[in-house]
């Protein structure tokens, strides 16, 4: 409540500000102040890729972000309903989301404590997406948390000069369907615009019960004149889903189909499986957002930015056979008779509190750009546990808590960004970083077990670089960037020796430009000390597990093209090959420990490509044939070939039509998407687990292998249409 008045406030503090005297409008869009700090250029050295709001329309049919940037350079998705909506999941080079940095519009976004980013959270965000910017590698310096494979930002929707409206309804495979309402005042006095969307994603999924139920919002106020721009801005979601974390095993597809979904299956007291009805991961979180841009003279601009971020919510399980100690019950005697197991049904929840502000200034002078800002952020975090159902509750009371674990995190970073022009052919970049933080957790874990951990790390990363200009056409870059990055919550649950993860990133480019053809190509070489990789394991809420691998790298070639073939014809190819090793990788087997030589990564296909071909016989109308390949991958990182997944090719269409009309409405767009065209049955994620059995022979140990998947849908279609007025 308390933050919902201080939104009001803002609001009628920008309204005031609109009585000022008319002044000439500036059109540039200052917005894009917003994440200036931290996009980069088309010139600069650093390694990225740009996608407009436009772009991503003609594919906003209710999936997730991850899945609309599928076909951008080494990039990999995936889907635990297998279709899109719901919990999804994005790496970039081989590299797990936890170590993507994401910020919505300079705001830190990833979670704290995991690290991750659960896109669940803010259904149809795309819809209220500006543009975003995915940078590979270090790239530049960003809030939050530091950026170990990729970086990601977005800038939410720009200031509009006209009344506009939008209604957009769309439906699809797996009853599917999403409805969209967005409004804008246009410019009010020329200088106040209020604008907002209203939405609701609903599927069932292709994996069995694997439903979402998902609600969002987004509104903001703004005041723009010649020199100022001020945001408040209020954005959040709502989100059930049935969990699907736990995959599938190769028994179970064999058994029950591809998309048998084992999540809340019991057995009733006649022996029959069942399964709980309200399995679901339940959340909910508000963002809340003020920033204000100055413009003081063609030379200096400054930014300032503050964010409120509450999330709180719980998921949901039937549990069979459960010993009283795990929930801290106490031992029912009933004459001879001893009960200490139980049936129930139990709440895991999360309840926590995000500060963050921002700050930053840039100088602008013919040859020199500088950034100077920083970053503080606060996290306040509860973990706790309740028991809404039991067979037998014993001394339990209603709304006890079996675990209860707080944590307080604090992120204080400070950069300073600098561009210099030597000549009309080389350009300098150099960006230093100097970033603390201090993370505290105590009590007890959801496996009840204890969990005290008081770290504090100082990191600073430097970055440099240089671009050279051949000609009109020909740009080359290279850079250097470290950067270091601290354990998540989970990586301390697992090994409280667990250490901070260290990257050095070697980035060297090549860029052409003319009027039919855009080539950009990169070579990358990222040395780690540390690394955090992926095990191959997930803990029992879906978490991926992650060890300290020692010494590694990734050697990759990423290149990528727009090709003009015709008036008509785009052609946008682009290809990833690598090679992702550790190097002297020990880990036990068959009882000892052995070392294994160079390993290959986990999740880390060696090759990723992409094509759009793009026709457009006018502006108004465009049909897109979309083809994806991901190369075989290892689940683990000992090279087993029982934890390979295969290589998949995977081809979208993608229709889009806008009609203009001149009666009610502007134009009515209708969109048509049908996923996998050639119905292949393909996995695009999975685990590998390894545990020691002693039976076969007496006295040895013999190292026995698992795998579960994650099946993606098979042929399925999307359409839409959306009312512009």
């Amino acid at each position: 409540m308390k933050t919902i008045v201080v939104f009001i406030f803002l609001f009628v503090g920008i309204l005031s500000h609109a009585q000022q005297p008319d002044i000439k409008k500036d059109t540039i869009k200052l917005d894009e102040v917003l994440v200036k700090a931290i996009r980069v250029h088309a010139e600069s050295p650093i390694t990225h890729s740009n996608i407009s709001k436009d772009a991503l329309s003609k594919r906003n049919l209710g999936q997730d972000i991850p899945i609309l940037m599928n076909f951008l350079p080494s990039v990999v998705t995936s889907s635990d309903a297998g279709a899109g909506v719901g919990y999804t999941g994005i790496r970039v080079r081989g590299v797990s989301a936890q170590s993507t940095n994401i910020t919505i519009n300079g705001i830190p976004y990833n979670d704290a404590e995991s690290l991750g980013t659960f896109w669940v959270d803010l259904p149809d965000f795309t819809s209220s997406t500006e543009s975003l910017q995915l940078q590979r590698g270090v790239g530049s310096s960003t809030n939050g948390s530091g950026a170990f494979g990729a970086s990601l930002n977005l800038l939410t929707d720009a200031i509009s000069d006209e009344v506009q409206g939008e209604i957009s309804n769309s439906f699809g495979s797996f009853n599917t369907r999403k409805h969209t309402l967005k409004f804008s005042t246009g410019l009010l006095n020329e200088h106040v615009e209020i604008a907002g969307r209203l939405s609701k994603i609903k599927s069932d999924g292709y994996i069995e019960r694997a439903t979402s139920d998902l609600d969002s919002y987004f509104l903001q106020a703004s005041y723009v004149d010649d020199n100022t721009l001020i945001k408040a801005l209020t954005f959040g979601g709502h989100e059930i889903t049935y969990q699907a974390w736990n995959g599938v095993s190769q028994d179970q597809i064999d058994a029950f189909g591809r998309t048998f979904n084992p999540s809340g299956e019991y057995t009733d007291d006649n022996g029959d499986i069942q399964f709980y009805d309200n399995e679901v991961d339940n959340y909910k979180q508000d963002h809340y957002q003020l920033h204000w841009n100055e413009r003081f003279n063609n030379h200096w601009s400054t930014n300032i930015g503050l964010n409120y971020t509450y999330g709180r919510g719980y998921f949901e399980q039937y549990k069979e056979d459960q010993g009283f100690l795990n929930y801290n019950f106490s031992e029912i005697s009933i004459g001879n008779e001893t009960i200490n197991m139980t049936d129930l049904i139990r709440r895991r929840w999360l309840d926590n509190d995000f500060y963050v502000v921002n700050a930053n200034t840039r100088y602008k002078k013919e040859a020199l750009s500088v950034i100077v800002g920083g970053s503080y952020s606060k996290y306040d975090g509860d973990h706790f546990g309740e028991i809404i159902w039991a067979e037998f509750a014993s001394d339990s009371e209603i709304r006890d808590h079996y675990y209860d674990s707080k944590s307080t995190k604090t992120d204080i970073n400070f950069f300073a960004k600098a561009t210099y022009k030597l000549n009309d052919r080389i350009s300098l970049f150099g960006d230093i970083q100097f970033r603390f933080v201090d993370y505290q957790t105590n009590g007890l874990t959801s496996d009840r077990e204890l969990l005290n951990v008081d770290e504090n790390y100082a990191f600073f990363n430097p970055k440099t670089g240089i671009t050279y200009i051949l000609n009109k056409a020909n740009h080359l870059y290279f850079s250097y960037a470290r950067a270091n990055r601290e354990p998540s919550r989970t990586d301390f649950e697992n090994n409280s020796n667990v250490k901070p993860e260290k990257l050095n990133d070697f980035e060297f480019g090549w860029r052409f430009r003319n009027d039919k053809f855009q080539f950009n190509s990169n070579i990358y070489y990222m040395n780690y000390q540390n690394q955090l990789i992926l095990t191959g394991e997930i803990d029992d809420v879906g978490n991926q597990i992650r060890t300290n691998s020692g010494k590694s790298y990734r050697l990759g070639l990423e290149v990528d093209a727009a090709i003009q073939l015709s008036n008509k014809v785009i052609l946008q190819p682009n290809i990833a090959l690598s090679t992702n090793k550790n190097i002297d990788f020990i880990a036990p087997i068959d009882g000892e420990l052995i070392n294994l030589g160079n390993t290959t990564i986990s999740y880390a296909p060696s090759i990723v490509a992409a094509n759009q071909l793009q026709y457009s016989p006018n502006d108004k109308f465009q049909i897109s044939f979309l083809s994806k390949y991901v190369g075989e991958q290892y689940l683990g990182n000992v090279d087993s070939d029982f934890s390979k997944l295969d290589a998949y090719f995977v081809n979208d269409l993608s229709v889009n039509y806008e009609l203009e009309t001149k009666s009610i409405f502007k134009s009515i767009v209708i969109t048509g998407l049908v996923n996998n065209i050639f119905n292949e049955k393909y996995i695009s994620n999975g685990y590998y687990f390894t545990y020691d059995d002693d039976f076969s022979i007496p006295g040895t140990i013999k190292t026995i292998e698992g795998t579960g998947y994650y099946p993606q849908a098979t042929t399925n279609f999307l359409v839409g249409v959306t009312f512009k007025f």
